[in-house]
């Protein structure tokens, strides 16, 4: 009789170690899902930034091609890059090619936007951009890094959490799998 108090004893510790455990590994996909929800309203208001700037578009006849066309075609196309990566990583925030995709099409923005402003400096006629546009940009700008570190860092416990001895036992039982970063911020560095 001794021995089945033991081993009720063992079953009980180790089915509330595995309820506890399941919860912890929840809680970190949660607090991960939700910092990727606060990157995600920075992220989208570069899209509306870019949308906001584009000249308006007269009636269904195409604009004449010119060196305009270019520059506004080359930062819509890179937007409307960036918004659809932003929409597929919003899916499935913590799947790793979902966001290496997002940070390549960030990056394609970022990217086109520099040309814009470099471009804009070269123009005799005077700016393309409104004058607010880079100010408010790069304020923009400094908020998503705040938001991408948040991110990145709750990944990173994440990833930690299910690396650990012996919650990876129940990350492999229930499929839990590890995120990325935006930054690929590597996954043993966590605070």
């Amino acid at each position: 009789m001794p021995s089945s108090w033991v081993m009720w004893v063992a079953a009980a510790v180790v089915l509330f170690w595995g309820v506890g455990a399941y919860n912890r590994l929840m809680r970190l996909r949660a607090e991960a899902n939700q910092a990727f929800g606060a990157l995600d309203a920075e992220l989208a208001k570069q899209v509306t930034l870019v949308r906001e700037c584009l000249p308006p578009q007269e009636g269904t006849q195409p604009a004449p091609l010119g060196s305009d066309d270019r520059f506004w075609s080359g930062l819509e196309g890179a937007a409307s890059q960036f918004a659809a990566s932003l929409a597929a990583a919003r899916a499935r925030p913590l799947e790793p090619e979902r966001i290496a995709a997002l940070a390549s099409a960030q990056s394609v923005l970022a990217t086109a936007w520099e040309r814009a402003e470099r471009d804009d400096a070269h123009d005799l006629a005077g700016s393309r951009l409104p004058e607010n546009v880079s100010a408010r940009r790069q304020q923009i700008v400094i908020q998503t890094h705040a938001a991408t570190d948040q991110f990145d860092l709750a990944v990173a416990r994440y990833n930690h959490g299910i690396a650990q001895f012996p919650a990876v036992l129940l990350a492999l039982l229930f499929a839990f799998k590890p995120g990325r970063g935006v930054r690929a911020a590597h996954p043993s560095t966590v605070p």
